[in-house]
Order: structure tokens, then sequence, then C-alpha cells
């Protein structure tokens, strides 16, 4: 429960309870709460916010002791030109604190292994338990879903089903797609080609053929009809070009070039 809720917010209202409880020092309002701070806090009821602090350390590390309170609250002192350096806390603060806290019940001293210091007792839990269930209960509770966006999360869902049969029919005719040209790849062998790249050849030969007849014999009227003939072998070359160029792959032509 301790670690549900803001450090802050748990040591100030622990620190509303402890008032209750312990006394704060006249001299406290005057005195520094370390070597490295230039003036004393500003709060007037910082020694019940040190006190809610120190006795949470106690139940996350005791034991503990003023020594390692002072490592924990120390800072960096202000040399002047000389860099800074790390100095401890309050000696004073920190022992009459827990002195005040093993009084009201919240600490007690112990001895663990080697290590000696104050442990939290079970009336110190309480407190720290009651009021981290107080502050997780002061929380607002995460609001729920809009009815419009239940609404337009369910269009989506709706959405996506009528999408997946499109999906798999445009797979099936991609799939028949391939498989087509697999097949034409298959059934066409260079034997099937090599009689139309006879043909086309033929078609070119006569063409050149019917040229020179032209250029040597053939008189301006004796030329148109024989422009016809060769008009009408161009059309067939490139007819038969393209029959050869739509059933035959251009893999399949160079193999029978071969």
């Amino acid at each position: 429960m301790v670690f549900d809720v803001s450090t802050n917010e748990l040591i100030e209202k622990a620190a509303v309870e402890l008032k209750k409880e312990l006394d704060m020092p006249s001299w406290a309002h005057f005195a520094k709460t370390g070597n490295h701070k230039e003036r004393p806090p500003v709060d007037d009821d910082w020694w019940y916010i040190r006190a809610a602090a120190i006795l949470r350390t106690v139940y996350l590390r005791g034991p503990v002791g003023v020594s390692k309170l002072r490592t924990k609250y120390g800072g960096n002192k202000n040399r002047g030109v000389k860099p800074n350096k790390f100095v401890r806390g309050s000696g004073s603060v920190a022992r009459k604190i827990l002195q005040q806290l093993e009084a009201a019940g919240y600490v007690k001293e112990q001895k663990k292994d080697k290590r000696k210091g104050r442990v939290i007792t079970p009336k110190g839990v309480s407190l720290l338990f009651t009021t981290s269930k107080k502050l997780s209960a002061a929380k607002p509770k995460p609001k729920a879903l809009a009815p419009k966006v239940e609404a337009k999360a369910e269009e989506v869902k709706a959405e996506a089903k009528e999408v997946a049969p499109v999906k798999t029919e445009a797979k099936e005719v991609v799939e028949t797609k391939t498989e087509a040209k697999e097949v034409v790849k298959q059934d066409t062998t260079p034997k099937e080609v090599a009689p139309v790249k006879k043909e086309v050849k033929e078609v070119v030969e006569t063409k050149t053929e019917a040229k020179e007849v032209v250029k040597q014999d053939a008189t301006p009227k004796e030329v148109a009809p024989i422009k016809k003939e060769v008009k009408e072998v161009v059309e067939t070359k490139t007819e038969t070009k393209e029959v050869v160029k739509k059933e035959t792959p251009a893999e399949e032509v160079k193999e029978a070039k071969k």
C-alpha cells in the first residue's frame, strides 16, 4: 500500500497525524537542518514533515540509525570559489525525532544481525497503511469508455469481417493468374516455335526480292500493283510477329533461335 500512492502526499498526510502526538522544540523555528543550508526551513510545520519522512524511511530500510539519516538528509555545501563538498545533515534533528517517535510507540530500537538501530512497530505500520488507503480511495476512478467510442469499435469490427471474403477472392485470382502463366510456359515448346519462325523468314525474303525487282525492271505503271503486293506481304509479316509475341514467351524464342 505504501508504494501505491505518491510519496509526497503520503508524507504530508502522515505529518498531520503525527502533529497530534509529537511536540516541536522551541529552537526548531531558528535552527538549520544541516551545515549545507544557509537558512532555516520556511514551512512552520517542517518538524512534523521530517518526522513523517523519517518514519517512512525506517519502514523501508530499518533498522536505521542517526548516522544513515544524516547521510540521507545531507547535501552539497557552497564553499565559495572552492568546489562544493558533500556535508551530512543535522544529527540533533534526526536524534530528537527518533526519540519522539519511539516515545509515541511508532518505532523501537532493535539489533538485526550486525546492524543496530530503530525499526518500525505495528502502530507505525498501521499509520502508514491507513493513510495510504485514504489517499488511494480519494483518487478518481478511471472513466469508462463513452458509448460513441464503443459503437465505433463495433463498426470497425463489422467492416473487418466484410473485408475478409474480398481478400480471399483477390488471393484466389492472383493464384489462378500465376497458374495460367506457368501453364503457358510449360505448354509452348521450342519445336512449336520453329515453324512460325520459318514463315516469318520467308516473308522477309519475299519482301526483299520484291524491292529488288521494282528497282531493276518495273516501270511506274507496273510498280503500283507490285507495291500493293509488297504492302500486303508487310501486313502479313506484322500479324505473324504479333501472333508469335502473344503465344510464345521471350525465353522460348531465344532457345529456338539457338
